[in-house]
């Protein structure tokens, strides 16, 4: 490894490689601090309410909340250290020699680009590995610490497979209780059974649901026949009481727990098929912000100007805003919209690429 660096890395490369990394993990670290200290002042009340220990505050709660906004963080973080310290260099006329020394713009960039890579391998394991697992942890301690009240669905429409559809009025997290069930068998576009019960509640040691006051009325044609209203009947169904709460657990899917949840909602149609698909697509796309981002932030300020490294950082900051805000418009997108999952998360790196190649043409040289 010694040898591959001696030989492919000049000082120079290597100069740019660790300010890159040094600065980047720095503000990183001190925006995660600052970070805490906030949502400690935030969320205390939930902390205390619940009586949580520390050790589930700080192996489970920020366990999870750490790495998370790490990930989070890092596209800008990295933004703003690439400007800081491309600006300094520049401020104190450090670039100037070494593009007059015969090196290319490009061959400039190369330090650059192995930093960012560095910088992409570590947030893709991260969002597509770690960041599931460590959400996790973070979900759970939330859910059961009353960070998020009431979270259950109303009106509730699934489909179970190609036959059968249920609909349920309103159900009780916290009991597993729904009222007002019904459940319609269909042969082609045929009904030929439904059932309608007053309440359906989930046995979470046998795994099955109990029809509580209920009857079925069986449709042959033209014909139909009322059975008997029955007081309880247990029976297995593909359904969880999970089905039936708003799912803020996304994040902390695995990939496998992603790609079987979208093929059952693309049978169900329960309106979660988005959501699902733009989680994975992102877990993919997000770290390729940091080439983004590294090439826009070398070509904004490798230029000596007046006034020092305010201006560049000015325009950084500037553009972090306006990256976050067409990540949300293009997430909006994605949710609101017939527009593919996999375009839409592509939306806020295409623009912002094209933008990098238009700056890197006008960039010194």
């Amino acid at each position: 490894m010694k040898a591959f660096i001696n030989k492919y890395l000049t000082i120079i490369d290597r100069y740019i490689i660790n300010k890159y990394l040094g600065t980047f993990i720095f503000t990183l670290m001190l925006f995660i601090v600052i970070s805490v200290v906030f949502d400690v002042s935030e969320h205390m009340d939930n902390f205390l309410a619940k009586h949580a220990t520390l050790g589930q505050i700080v192996f489970k709660y920020y366990a999870g909340f750490i790495p998370f906004y790490m990930n989070l963080l890092s596209p800008m973080i990295n933004f703003l250290a690439v400007i800081y310290f491309t600006a300094k260099m520049a401020d104190q006329t450090e670039i100037v020699p070494i593009l007059s020394g015969k090196v290319s713009f490009n061959r400039f960039l190369r330090p650059y680009f192995i930093a960012a890579s560095i910088v992409f391998i570590v947030s893709f394991f991260a969002n597509v590995y770690l960041i599931p697992f460590t959400n996790a942890l973070k979900l759970n301690f939330e859910n059961s610490h009353g960070f998020y009240g009431d979270a259950s669905k109303n009106d509730v429409h699934l489909q179970l497979d190609s036959n059968t559809f249920v609909y349920v009025n309103s159900f009780s997290p916290d009991t597993h209780t729904g009222f007002l069930f019904t459940m319609e068998k269909f042969k082609g576009d045929v009904m030929t059974q439904k059932l309608v019960a007053n309440n359906i509640l989930y046995d979470s040691v046998k795994r099955v649901w109990s029809f509580r006051n209920y009857n079925v009325r069986y449709i042959n044609g033209m014909r139909e026949k009322l059975g008997p209203n029955i007081m309880q009947k247990d029976t297995a169904l593909d359904l969880k009481p999970t089905d039936f709460v708003v799912n803020n657990n996304y994040p902390a899917m695995s990939l496998s727990e992603l790609n079987k949840n979208i093929e059952k909602e693309k049978i169900r149609g329960a309106g979660d098929l988005k959501d699902l698909q733009t989680e994975k697509y992102r877990r993919f796309v997000y770290p390729l912000s940091s080439f983004v981002l590294t090439l826009i932030g070398v070509s904004i300020s490798s230029r000596k100007v007046r006034g020092g490294i305010g201006l560049p950082l000015g325009i950084g900051l500037f553009l972090c805003f306006a990256y976050v805000v067409v990540d949300k418009f293009a997430l909006v997108f994605a949710l609101k919209t017939d527009l593919p999952a996999i375009v839409a998360v592509f939306i806020p790196n295409g623009v912002f690429g094209l933008l990098g190649l238009y700056l890197l043409y006008k960039a010194p040289k």
